[in-house]
């Protein structure tokens, strides 16, 4: 009979595409991963991977039945965590996918919280691009991420749970650095630096600032915003962040200045995903609730 054990095994093994690092991954030994793996093959009477020394291939055939093994591998997983429903909430192992451009901004503003209110949670972080997440939360791999809306979640359900504006940040010596509020056709868009491709951000703050998606004449960008600050106290350009990351990245500059963004709001929206058959909403609230009022002191 096939277990969960070996479904977990030849998952990890398309993770991947590696056996030895599936198996550092499962946390066993390569060759009881290997046997569990031949002997699955051996029960369904396929070939799932190819393999030799250099690579591993997941066949036609096999890609189909770790499409269905997934499902099964998640029914279960769901099956679980309803059995620990009445207990209290986040008392079972939670892993929360979160965004570049949020996790270091928004988790030092709210785990603490958390922690206090919840402390038997334990909430395993994982920092990846939203489109990685996405996939990771469709797959089983996640529980739930906190992504910035709008971005494609087709087959995810969001829980929306705060709102904000952006901010323009410049050096100190620019002629519009005093002002409290400032328009996009005021700002001198040629010198804009922006995060690299990918980054659900830079989409973001081109939409607030009524740009097209190629927008980016100074030829820099950088890969976080850390990156965008320093290269804005360095006078090579301006750029614009999100107001839950003000406080952190200007702090200990006295060289920079923070602007609003006056353009139609709220310019992003963060919101939790779940898959629409995932039965953790009760956790999901509580992490809401608690998110909400360490933002809002």
């Amino acid at each position: 009979m096939i277990s969960l054990k070996q479904i977990h095994y030849a998952l990890a093994v398309e993770k991947f595409l590696h056996f030895k690092n599936a198996a550092e991954y499962c946390a066993v030994s390569q060759s009881a991963l290997s046997t569990a793996i031949n002997e699955l093959e051996k029960q369904l009477g396929v070939t799932i991977f190819e393999r030799d020394n250099k690579k591993v291939l997941v066949t036609p055939l096999g890609k189909d039945i770790l499409q269905q093994a997934r499902k099964i591998k998640l029914d279960v997983d769901e099956l679980y965590l309803l059995s620990q429903m009445h207990k209290q909430p986040l008392s079972m192992p939670m892993s929360i996918g979160v965004i570049p451009t949020i996790a270091p901004y928004l988790l030092p503003k709210v785990l603490p919280g958390v922690r206090r209110l919840y402390p038997q949670s334990q909430l395993k972080i994982v920092e990846e691009k939203s489109s990685v997440l996405v996939d990771m939360v469709r797959q089983g791999d996640l529980d739930t991420a906190i992504l910035a809306l709008p971005f494609p979640h087709e087959g995810l359900i969001a829980f929306e749970f705060w709102q904000e504006d952006f901010y323009w940040v410049t050096h100190k010596d620019d002629k519009l650095a005093d002002r409290e509020e400032i328009r996009s056709d005021e700002m001198a868009l040629s010198h804009l630096l922006l995060l690299k491709d990918g980054h659900c951000l830079k989409e973001h703050a081109l939409a607030a600032c009524h740009l097209p998606g190629n927008q980016n004449d100074t030829g820099l960008s950088g890969t976080s915003l850390t990156t965008l600050v320093q290269m804005v106290a360095g006078q090579l350009g301006t750029t614009v962040v999100p107001e839950m990351a003000l406080d952190s990245l200007l702090a200990n500059s006295n060289e920079l200045r923070a602007v609003h963004l006056n353009e139609p709001g709220p310019h992003r929206t963060l919101a939790f995903l779940i898959r629409p058959n995932y039965v953790g909403t009760a956790n999901i609230e509580s992490l809401i609730a608690c998110f909400r009022e360490q933002l809002s002191n």
